[in-house]
C-alpha cells in the first residue's frame, strides 16, 4: 500500500518544487552531520515548528533505516500500531517501508501490532518525512503511532524497541515526534515546558511522565519521547540536550494562546 499525504498543501508546500525548497532553506548552514541514536522533533506546519525541527535534522547523519514513534491524534486503531509494508509518499517522492525490521519489531515488541488504519489521518510522522528525504533520497522507514496505555507497557515497550533494535546488523535512527504544551499564554508556556525539558534533559522518562500529567503539560508526543528515551538507554545512549526551542507566537504574533515547540538529541 502507498500511504499519500494527507497534510501537503497545508502544513508544508504541495508542490515539489516549493517543499524542496523550503526544507533546503531550513536546513542551511548545518554544521558536520554526526551518528546519533535518537531525536525528538516538533510536528506543527512548517512555518511554525519547520526552523525547530531542521535544527536537530542538520546536526544528524541518517541512516538507511528510521524508526519514527509519533502520537496518535485522532485515537483510532491500535495502541500502538505499525505501517508494516509498502510505501509513504510526500511531494518529493516514495520512501519504503522497510518491512523487515517492522516485523521483527512487532515480534518482539508485545505492544506492537500491524495496523495501517491508524496511520491515516495522522500528520506527526508525515511532516518528518520530508527533512529525511532531502538528507537522504534512499531512506526506508517504520512508522509508528502510539495512543493510550499504562505507564507500565510504554516502558516494556521502549525496552523491548531498545533490545530488538541492538540485535538488528544496520544503524537505526530514532524519531519522537512531539509538539510541546498547547495554547497557554506565551509567559506560561516557555515555563511549563521547562519542567518537560528538564526531565527530557535527566533522561529520566518515568520523570517526564509524571512531570507532565501532573501539571497538565499538553505535550502531546509525551509517550513517544519516553518510549524513545527507554529504547535509547538500551540503544547505550545518555545524553538528551535540548537544541532549539520557541514557540507559534513569535510566528503569528498572538501571545495570549500558544503552542510550545522544541528539539532534542540523544546521544
Amino acid at each position: 500500500m502507498v500511504r499519500k499525504p494527507v497534510v501537503a498543501g497545508s502544513f508544508y508546500p504541495g508542490s515539489p518544487d516549493q517543499l524542496r525548497e523550503e526544507v533546503a532553506t531550513l536546513l542551511a548552514g548545518g554544521e558536520q552531520a554526526q551518528p546519533s541514536t535518537a531525536l525528538i522533533v516538533p510536528h506543527a506546519g512548517y512555518i511554525y515548528s519547520g526552523r525547530i525541527a531542521a535544527a536537530a535534522y542538520k546536526k544528524v547523519a541518517i541512516p538507511e533505516t528510521v524508526v519514527m514513534l509519533g502520537p496518535n491524534h485522532r485515537g483510532v486503531g491500535s495502541s500502538a500500531a505499525v505501517f508494516a509494508h509498502g510505501s509513504w509518499q510526500t511531494p518529493l517522492g516514495k520512501s519504503p517501508i522497510n518491512s523487515l525490521l517492522a516485523a521483527q519489531l512487532i515480534a518482539d515488541c508485545d505492544l506492537l501490532r500491524d495496523d495501517e488504519f491508524a496511520h491515516q489521518g495522522e500528520h506527526s510522522l508525515e511532516v518528518q518525512l520530508p527533512f529525511l528525504q532531502m538528507l537522504r533520497n534512499d531512506v526506508q522507514i517504520v512508522p509508528i503511532t502510539l495512543g493510550h496505555a499504562a505507564l507500565e507497557d510504554w516502558l516494556q515497550l521502549g525496552r523491548q524497541l531498545g533490545e530488538s533494535l541492538s540485535g538488528y546488523p544496520h544503524k537505526v535512527l530514532l524519531i519522537a515526534s512531539s509538539d510541546m504544551n498547547h495554547f497557554a499564554p506565551a509567559d506560561i508556556t516557555p515555563r511549563i515546558d521547562r519542567l518537560a525539558l528538564d526531565q527530557l534533559e535527566k533522561f529520566d522518562p518515568v520523570g517526564l511522565y509524571k512531570t507532565v500529567r501532573s501539571h497538565n503539560i499538553s505535550m502531546c508526543g509525551v509517550v513517544p519521547a519516553l518510549v524513545v528515551l527507554e529504547a535509547a538507554a538500551v540503544l547505550g545512549a545518555t545524553t538528551c540536550r535540548l537544541l532549539c526551542y520557541d514557540h507559534s507566537g513569535r510566528v503569528n504574533g498572538d501571545l495570549t494562546s500558544v503552542v510550545g515547540y522544541a528539539s532534542l538529541i540523544i546521544q
